[in-house]
């Protein structure tokens, strides 16, 4: 089969890979119908994890059709439609029995990045049981993708950790994917406003058309200095989903007393955290990786049309032109590009 396959830093390849099989009872077989591009790709991509090998298949989302499973998988049979969740879950170990999938201690995020991954023909599913979701005839497979990590993740490490209530005043830095995902899932619990922060003005009039009744240019603004203006005591969430120091400088201050910092973001290197003028505020903190425990309500809320996901989708590409997805995807800004589709043409 063809896949994208890492070869070390700024280095990736398409190329012919051995086509996955059974390996334990608990696997499947997917035949990868749609997959996209994320960011951690992009990171892997550019030397931040040195910890992946090299001849690694990239990506960890997608959809596709179950084509063969283990003696012990039970949920799916093959010809299901499928979501491939981002995060791989034994569901016996210490972690899973506290729903902390991301810490599962045979899976948590392993697709990409420890194992083969799905931007590919196809892909090995461990623990398939927990680890695929079906999919409702009233989602698009298109929708579906954007299921398998930046909508959980920006509603669960965003959203729910940012514990955001009726009546909130949420400032989102980073109009990216999963900064938008989060806007978008923010919307089940009415906040009374939704400040989006982004130097990209596409970005940020997409925000607008999501759902976000505030947006600040922090290229051409002072957006501490904006956001409080609009509130004099600062916001009482602020989530960061970009993962530089800078971003996370403008949440630590423009949260207010008693406010919750949520940390999405990958960071790359260390920050300054000004506990010199946080201790007094009682704030708290929270940082992440998604564990996909409400995978299944964004399914249902996604089937009932409560997102509108087809904004964030931007560009569709078929896989043999997985370089040219990745190049757009690389020149997010340039190619107004927010999330890529990318669809098996080759099997």
């Amino acid at each position: 089969m063809k896949a994208l396959v890492y070869k070390g830093e700024h280095n990736i390849v398409f190329e012919e890979k051995p086509k996955p099989e059974i390996l334990k009872p608990t696997d499947a077989i997917v035949k990868v119908l749609k997959t996209t591009i994320c960011g951690t790709d992009l990171g892997i991509y550019k030397g931040k994890n040195p910890e992946v090998e090299e001849g690694r298949i990239l990506g960890h989302e997608g959809v596709g059709i179950v084509e063969q499973v283990g003696d012990s998988v039970t949920n799916f049979k093959v010809g299901d439609k499928v979501i491939i969740s981002c995060v791989t879950v034994c569901g016996s170990c210490e972690y899973c029995k506290k729903q902390l999938y991301s810490h599962c201690k045979d899976g948590s995020w392993i697709l990409g990045y420890m194992i083969d991954g799905t931007q590919a023909e196809y892909v090995r599913i461990p623990h398939a049981d927990n680890s695929l979701y079906k999919i409702p005839e009233t989602i698009s497979d298109d929708n579906a993708v954007l299921i398998s990590d930046i909508l959980p993740t920006g509603h669960e490490i965003g959203v729910q950790y940012g514990n955001v209530k009726p009546g909130d005043t949420v400032a989102i830095i980073g109009a990216g994917p999963v900064g938008l995902s989060v806007l978008v899932t923010a919307q089940l619990y009415s906040p009374a406003r939704i400040i989006m922060i982004d130097l990209d003005d596409n970005r940020l009039e997409l925000s607008k058309e999501l759902g976000a009744t505030d947006i600040i240019n922090s290229g051409s603004s002072d957006a501490v200095a904006k956001v409080l203006e609009l509130f004099e005591e600062g916001v009482d969430v602020a989530i960061e989903a970009v993962g530089i120091p800078s971003t996370w400088d403008i949440c630590q201050k423009i949260i207010k007393p008693g406010g919750y910092i949520a940390n999405v973001g990958v960071h790359g290197k260390s920050v300054t955290f000004d506990i010199q003028k946080l201790w007094i505020k009682n704030i708290t903190v929270r940082t992440g990786l998604v564990n996909t425990n409400t995978t299944p309500m964004l399914i249902k809320s996604t089937a009932a049309n409560k997102f509108n996901l087809d904004k964030i989708i931007t560009h569709h590409f078929k896989l043999s032109e997985i370089d040219k997805a990745w190049d757009v995807f690389k020149n997010g800004a340039k190619e107004k590009a927010i999330k890529v589709i990318i669809t098996n043409d080759l099997s």
